[in-house]
């Protein structure tokens, strides 16, 4: 990929947003490539995604994989496209950039949110009526929520670093 210059106007922090977008490529990457793992019939961590998951896996295999190779593409797409857009690779710049402004702030607040509230039910703080998978509620609180939120916030952290100035 050839840098391109930045546009014309954008701020100081043009080096630390791009970096910032790789972190948050990679970031999501790494869930992409979960994701993709499972889908070809990977099993390592999917019980910290769910035993829903698990059962999903072993009972209709060729399903579970359809669907976890578009979840892996999704987050793929989602992972590399606010970098592509930034190094002015795709088409409707503004659109993009409004596209990764509501998928950063969306994965924060999904990953800020989920991975809070399995901290507290693994801390006893909220009380399930008919238990919980602790598994997943370990993965979803510790590894895969959180992961979310880094995504997101190196997203956005990116996107305001290297917006545009307003012209004068």
């Amino acid at each position: 990929m050839t840098p391109r210059s930045p546009s014309p106007g954008t701020p100081h922090g043009t080096r630390a947003g791009r970096t910032l977008f790789w972190v948050a490529a990679a970031l999501g990457i790494v869930h992409a490539t979960f994701s993709a793992y499972w889908a070809v019939g990977g099993r390592w961590l999917l019980p910290t995604v769910g035993s829903w998951a698990v059962e999903f896996a072993s009972t209709a295999p060729i399903a579970s994989g359809f669907v976890l190779a578009i979840v892996a593409i999704a987050k793929l797409a989602a992972a590399v496209i606010p970098l592509l857009n930034e190094y002015g690779h795709m088409p409707a710049r503004r659109f993009w950039r409004a596209i990764s402004w509501l998928g950063g702030v969306g994965l924060m607040i999904y990953g800020g949110v989920t991975a809070a509230i399995g901290i507290a039910v693994l801390a006893g703080g909220i009380a399930t009526s008919d238990g919980y998978d602790k598994a997943a509620m370990i993965g979803h609180a510790f590894l895969w929520d959180p992961l979310f939120f880094l995504w997101g916030a190196a997203l956005t952290t990116a996107l305001a670093l290297t917006r545009p100035r307003r012209r004068q």
